[in-house]
């Protein structure tokens, strides 16, 4: 089974990530093929990074970067839930990131984005070149949201056709993507 790990990566107060983090989860369990890690950047609560050493030298000294890189180093494949600031990417998940090295190298990752007009797309460019550096392999598909603000109802992201068809052809990606890479971990 493909260990998932989903990736809330918003810490605000009031996060529109949340309940589409739910979804994506709901559906990666009812897949049936994923033992699903969710990963909420918020209740992780790393600080902004605080390691003396490099990342790739693998010498943590504190115990939520230890805590961080077993989880990290025990998925298979991420699904990056992330919002749009600024044109950009939400600064948690940068941080959280960069806390590692190895532990991302030659995994999958699926992006959920979400945002106003551009549904997070503009975040996810500038998140593509991070996610590139630390060895991480995207999948061809990926949802962007727009206007997220009108599609929670009641506490609950109301998915479209058309996301619920993407988030299924990214389930089944995967763990393919995931098993193809792994020699090359």
């Amino acid at each position: 089974m493909t260990r998932l790990m989903i990736v809330v990566g918003s810490v605000r107060p009031v996060r529109a990530g949340v309940p589409v983090a739910e979804w994506v989860r709901a559906r990666a369990e009812a897949h049936g093929g994923f033992d699903v890690d969710y990963a909420d950047l918020k209740e992780i609560g790393l600080p902004l990074m605080d390691e003396p050493n490099h990342p790739r030298l693998h010498e943590y000294t504190h115990a939520h970067t230890i805590a961080w890189s077993e989880r990290v180093a025990a998925a298979d494949a991420f699904v990056f839930v992330t919002p749009e600031y600024n044109h950009s990417f939400s600064p948690a998940l940068k941080n959280a990131l960069d806390y590692l090295s190895a532990e991302w190298w030659r995994k999958p990752v699926g992006f959920v984005s979400y945002g106003g007009a551009s549904g997070g797309s503009r975040g996810v460019a500038v998140l593509a070149s991070t996610v590139q550096s630390l060895g991480l392999v995207r999948t061809g598909s990926n949802i962007e949201i727009g206007f997220i603000g009108t599609r929670i109802v009641d506490g609950e992201f109301a998915a479209q056709e058309k996301e619920e068809a993407i988030l299924g052809n990214m389930l089944a990606e995967l763990p393919a993507l995931s098993d193809a890479l792994r020699p090359l971990r």
